[in-house]
Parts: C-alpha cells; structure tokens; sequence
C-alpha cells in the first residue's frame, strides 16, 4: 500500500488515549499504531484493550511467552507482517528464551518446544487457517495437554489475533520501530520484511 488506509492519530490531546500509551510504553516499549488508529473511535480502543488484558492474562500453565508465540503463529497464519513483528516483539519483552524466539519456525521440531507448547502452536495454525481445520485429530491431542479453561485461554489469544490481523493488514498500519527492529532480528531470515506497512 502507497500510505495507510487510515493514519493512526498522532500526539492526540486526550487524556485517556495518554493513559492507554503510557501501559503500551511498559509492556512494548511503544504504544501500537492499531491503537492509534482504533482511537478515532474510542469505544472500539477500549474495548479491544479489555479484551486484551482479558485474553493475556495468565490463568493456568499457558504462559505469556507461549502467548505471545501463539499470536505469532496465528498471524503468520493470516500473513499479517505487522502483528508477526509485534508478537515476535512481545515475546522477546516477556523473556521468551532465545533458542525459542530464534526457531519459532521449527517449533513442530526443534527441542526448545516442549509436546505441549507444540500442540498448542499447532492448534493456533489450524485455527487461524480459513477455512477452519481444526477437527478431531488436533482436539485429541489438545485435551491430552490442556485443560479445558487453558483451551479457552489458547483459543482467545488465537481470536484477538484474528481481529488484530484483519485489522491491521487492512488498514496497513505502519510498523514502529521498535517492533520492525524485532522483526529483523528473529525472522527476516525466513523471508519476514514490514511488506505493505513499512512507510
């Protein structure tokens, strides 16, 4: 894309979209531009915030590191290059070890992963996929390693992706630097570049 459908708003004068940058700032070091660009409408900002929160919260034994993966998978999934960085971005905030953050690629073999991580990642591709592919097999080998309330846990993660990759590979919104930074470190060797949000 030549420019972004819609520009996120810049240096906006609300107190409240300050507040929303300022938690951006400690947990990604930047606050997205999708937030910036969801502000024009505020009540659709706070609601994917609470969400968000919602989803990322830990309840049980998936861990914000396998989170943040799970949002990667989805989204390469989807082809989003923006929230690909972004969750690359996170993980690496949230002390994902680095033989992992260097071969997600591989994690359905390389032995950073542990069965029940690859299981998950796995579910996060064939959930993310269009159509749908999750079908018996998967469900099986989900119920063996989670429970029933870490499933849901997944399958949020793997939601709000979803919205954030239609969101944000629609709107071509542009990739910060920092996130863009990430992006190079851990995946431009297996063909990652920002693509159409790189302004």
């Amino acid at each position: 894309m030549l420019n972004p459908l819609v520009s996120p708003l810049e240096n906006p004068n609300d107190a409240e979209l300050q507040k929303l940058i300022t938690f951006y700032n400690e947990t990604l070091g930047f606050c997205p531009n999708s937030i910036k660009t969801m502000f024009r409408r505020p009540e659709i900002a706070y609601a994917f915030i609470n969400l968000n929160k919602a989803v990322m919260d830990n309840k049980g034994n998936v861990t914000s590191d396998l989170k943040r993966f799970i949002g990667f998978i989805s989204s390469h999934q989807a082809g989003c290059r923006y929230c690909q960085a972004h969750t690359i971005r996170a993980a690496e905030r949230y002390d994902a070890a680095q033989e992992k953050l260097e071969n997600i690629w591989e994690f359905q073999t390389h032995p950073a992963f542990s069965e029940a991580e690859r299981v998950a990642l796995e579910f996060a591709l064939k959930s993310s996929a269009i159509p749908n592919q999750v079908d018996d097999e998967i469900a099986t080998k989900m119920r063996l390693h989670w429970t029933d309330d870490e499933i849901v846990e997944i399958l949020g993660v793997v939601a709000l992706f979803g919205f954030l990759n239609r969101w944000n590979d629609s709107m071509g919104t542009p990739i910060e630097e920092g996130a863009n930074k990430s992006g190079l470190i851990y995946l431009e060797s297996k063909g990652w570049n920002a693509g159409k949000h790189a302004y």
